[in-house]
């Protein structure tokens, strides 16, 4: 008897490793503590408003800090960098605050390669986790001769990221319309949004319309043929009191083959997988 007490500590580390594994979470916030981490291995965190480092990547976990490429947030420390340049452009209206950046320009693929990208990885990160992409490729496609070169230009940017740093682990996410091109540049792509997302004009979270869900499968599922080390995670929107409603879609997105996460539009929260 006394010998299977004394095992219970090491069968429990045990099992609280394996719940870990595959499982992973964005949040954009600091006031969770270490424990609160303790059921993912993956974590994404925001660049300044983040819970300390050192305390998680002592736990083993791997952190991804947050990193805009395609839009510039005017609480950055690099924005006034950016105020009065060619750089930025036009406000995102679902995002005040957040500006378009021209990926085009030289002068942007330097600051992210020698001064972004190295602030992350002082701070304690293990990698980077790409956001606002689709920005440039959505102006392009809406605009194409205004914007010209920006699908090129996300290609060349997520490319020279790599070569610049190829001991570093990557996350994109979506940018589908490069995922082709860019596919074995990339260790993890992120379909946000792909089963459940928040409409800002009804204020409330809902279903992704079948037809543009199976066609983001599509795209997921040809960028792991392109590159079968590729990890597919996703992240979903859903109001948090509804556990049946998470739990749905956590069900939907494993049967796909893919690493879910469920969380509410802010990322301010940590929202455990209900146990149903």
């Amino acid at each position: 008897m006394v010998l299977c007490l004394a095992l219970l500590p090491s069968v429990w580390a045990m099992n609280a490793g394996k719940e870990e594994v595959g499982r992973w979470l964005a949040y954009y916030s600091d006031e969770a503590l270490p424990q609160d981490f303790g059921g993912y291995s993956l974590l994404v965190l925001d660049s300044d408003h983040r819970p300390e480092l050192e305390p998680l990547s002592e736990r083993g976990k791997t952190l991804l800090g947050y990193l805009s490429l395609g839009e510039a947030e005017d609480y950055r420390h690099h924005f006034r960098d950016l105020v009065g340049s060619e750089l930025l452009m036009a406000e995102n209206p679902n995002w005040k605050g957040s500006y378009g950046i021209d990926i085009r320009q030289r002068r942007w693929t330097e600051k992210v390669i020698y001064e972004l990208i190295p602030g992350l990885l002082h701070q304690g990160f293990d990698g980077i986790f790409l956001d606002t992409l689709d920005t440039p490729l959505h102006m392009e496609r809406e605009e194409p001769e205004r914007y010209r070169g920006m699908t090129e230009a996300a290609i060349r940017l997520v490319k020279t990221i790599r070569k610049h740093y190829p001991g570093i682990k990557i996350m994109l996410n979506r940018a589908y319309e490069i995922l082709p091109q860019v596919a074995e540049d990339i260790d993890i792509v992120l379909g946000e949004s792909v089963y459940a997302d928040y409409d800002f004009k009804t204020k409330s979270y809902k279903r992704v319309p079948q037809a543009l869900y199976e066609r983001q499968l599509g795209y997921l599922n040809d960028a792991k043929r392109r590159n079968p080390s590729l990890e597919i995670f996703t992240l979903d929107y859903w109001e948090p009191q509804d556990r049946e409603g998470i739990a749905a879609i956590y069900r939907v997105q494993r049967a796909n083959g893919f690493k879910p996460y469920v969380a509410t539009v802010a990322l301010d929260q940590i929202i455990p997988e209900p146990r149903l």
